[in-house]
């Protein structure tokens, strides 16, 4: 069966009793055992419980994996996918990325003596300059977020492959309807589910997909232990927003695109970050293990004194955190999603005060490009006009 009709059909014939194609909300905490030792097969919703679980079984399947676990939030996914290293282990993390992910490694997961290092994950010469007797762990964004740099999945996960490293792949930005790093080799994914799968920037929530069962064995072990699970109600959300991810990644591309081009012909901007452009060097990497784009790309003013007006300006757009929602939001990452990151590493991979992130909603394309248009206009007249007094 296709992506697209498995994505429509989640949770439409799980339902015995009724045949309801919407999935119930099992808002149970506790279950009946029919007689002692016997179970439904649920018998605690922190274990297991019935809506959450057609939720997990459905990402499974999407990416390729054995098993799903689902969190109540990204960070609480990447948690739970860190809980799996011990003291002494060492990480090796794609240098252009999330700055929550940078702050809980620094802040938190080294308080318990595990260590990182981060390089371009695309260089098979830094990864072996990393590389270190205690490294158990990579983990990769690709794209990266801001600056949607690209790693060559296959090559890079069978070199983690024969270092005995866990593979740990965010594929947050594409979705398993663009890329399945399980295919190319990966051994976990994991996802912001708040991001394009639930897609409507209501429900805040977290994906892990696993391959093989030891290492699904050992994961549902720690989902269960630290227990920051997603809720039912929640997790009907999520279903809810999935079944329409192919219809929506299709215009977020294609929306996308367009404006990326729009930008590159402005005046008043100097770089876009876009992995469908084909000046962008990730370009031929990206095509090769992906269908298609995601929705979100970063790009630079010429003079950072345009991007308090920019953001004060647009209307349409909104000046917000977070991406992937039906609406179209913009994000100033060196003061907002990458605030944490130090100074010296955002100025290395290019996160200046002239960046801003674009997150291009499901609008249509020509009032996006003229709310951005005018408040590109807005913003010169103003710095003109300064200029002048």
């Amino acid at each position: 069966m296709k992506i697209e009709s498995r994505l429509a059909q989640i949770g439409s014939i799980e339902e015995p009793v009724t045949g309801a194609v919407s999935f119930p909300v099992y808002q149970a905490t506790a279950f009946r055992h029919p007689k002692l030792g016997q179970s439904t097969g649920f018998d605690y919703a922190r274990t297991k419980s019935p809506t959450r679980k057609v939720l997990e079984d459905a990402i499974a399947g999407l990416e390729s994996g054995d098993a799903g676990f689902a969190c109540s939030s990204g960070m609480a996914a990447l948690q739970t996918i860190f809980a799996y290293f011990s003291q002494g282990d060492h990480l090796i993390v794609s240098l252009d990325l999330y700055g929550g992910t940078y702050r809980l490694l620094e802040r938190i997961m080294s308080r318990f003596g595990v260590t990182a290092t981060y390089v371009d994950t695309n260089d098979l010469d830094a990864l072996e300059g990393a590389y270190q007797a205690n490294t158990k762990g990579l983990v990769i964004e690709t794209p990266t977020n801001p600056l949607m740099m690209i790693t060559d999945l296959e090559l890079v996960c069978t070199w983690a492959r024969k270092k005995g490293i866990v593979s740990i792949v965010d594929n947050t930005l594409l979705t398993p309807y663009l890329q399945r790093p399980i295919e190319l080799g990966a051994d976990i994914v994991i996802h912001s589910a708040t991001k394009y799968l639930g897609g409507h920037n209501d429900v805040l929530a977290g994906l892990i997909v696993t391959k093989g069962k030891e290492l699904s064995e050992q994961m549902a072990i720690l989902h269960n232990s630290i227990g920051a699970v997603l809720g039912p109600q929640d997790s009907w959300l999520l279903m809810r927003g999935m079944k329409t991810l192919a219809l929506r990644m299709e215009r977020h591309e294609q929306n996308a695109t367009a404006i990326a081009n729009f930008l590159l012909e402005h005046p008043l901007i100097s770089n876009v970050y876009y992995p469908a452009l084909e000046s962008h060097p990730g370009h031929a990497i990206q095509n090769k293990q992906s269908s298609g784009n995601t929705g979100i790309f970063s790009f630079k003013v010429n003079d950072a004194r345009l991007v308090e007006p920019i953001l004060r300006h647009i209307k349409l757009i909104a000046f917000a955190e977070s991406l992937g929602g039906v609406e179209s939001l913009m994000t100033y990452p060196a003061v907002q999603t990458h605030a944490d990151i130090p100074l010296e590493i955002r100025q290395q991979i290019g996160v200046d005060d002239r960046l801003l992130r674009f997150s291009v909603g499901i609008e249509h394309v020509d009032d996006i490009i003229g709310d951005l248009s005018n408040a590109l206009q807005a913003a010169q007249a103003e710095l003109e006009g300064a200029s002048q007094s």
